[in-house]
């Protein structure tokens, strides 16, 4: 992982550590690397499971030791399998592919494509710029509904997993 600040580790291992003890699975992306593999790893020392979902062009690049690897044939098809399979969704800070993913979630549930909880993990402000954009969208009329309908922001993770908890409860 290139040099992040250890707040942002720090707080991904406490997510999956509760996570699993609260008998939550993890299913991210399948990588052996960046935040979300610092997320698996505190998931599967917790005891939890954990399913990665990774594409054939990189699966070489994938976790071995996962407790379901699921290999698909591009990125679309990717994201719809991770889609189809969570519960809820989380972005932890990250880069493009971060956002590329949650503005995907985030406008299939514009469309009613589904109504899982969507949780922006606001780690020591990282994403108080694309709360600020997102209300400015909404002030000028290109967002139709509250923002609360469509994801909640967290600044840490018991706020995270509570809400997932709340909104998932069945």
């Amino acid at each position: 992982m290139h040099d992040v600040a250890p707040i942002y580790k720090k707080q991904a291992t406490a997510l999956g550590n509760l996570l699993a003890q609260g008998g939550h699975s993890l299913i991210w992306g399948g990588s052996d690397t960046g935040l979300m593999k610092v997320v698996a790893d505190a998931v599967q020392e917790e005891g939890g499971k954990i399913v990665g979902i990774t594409m054939e062009k990189i699966k070489e690049t994938a976790r071995k030791n996962t407790d379901e690897l699921i290999v698909t044939k591009d990125l679309s098809e990717r994201k719809m399998l991770m889609s189809e399979r969570a519960d809820a969704f989380v972005l932890l800070p990250g880069g493009t592919g971060s956002l590329n993913e949650i503005t995907e979630i985030l406008e299939l549930k514009k469309h009613s494509f589904h109504n899982k909880p969507v949780v922006i993990f606001n780690i020591d402000g990282f994403y108080d710029g694309l709360h600020s954009q997102l209300g400015r969208m909404k002030h000028e009329g290109f967002i139709a509904r509250a923002l609360e309908d469509y994801m909640y922001f967290a600044e840490n993770t018991k706020d995270v997993v509570k809400f997932i908890e709340k909104e998932t409860e069945d």
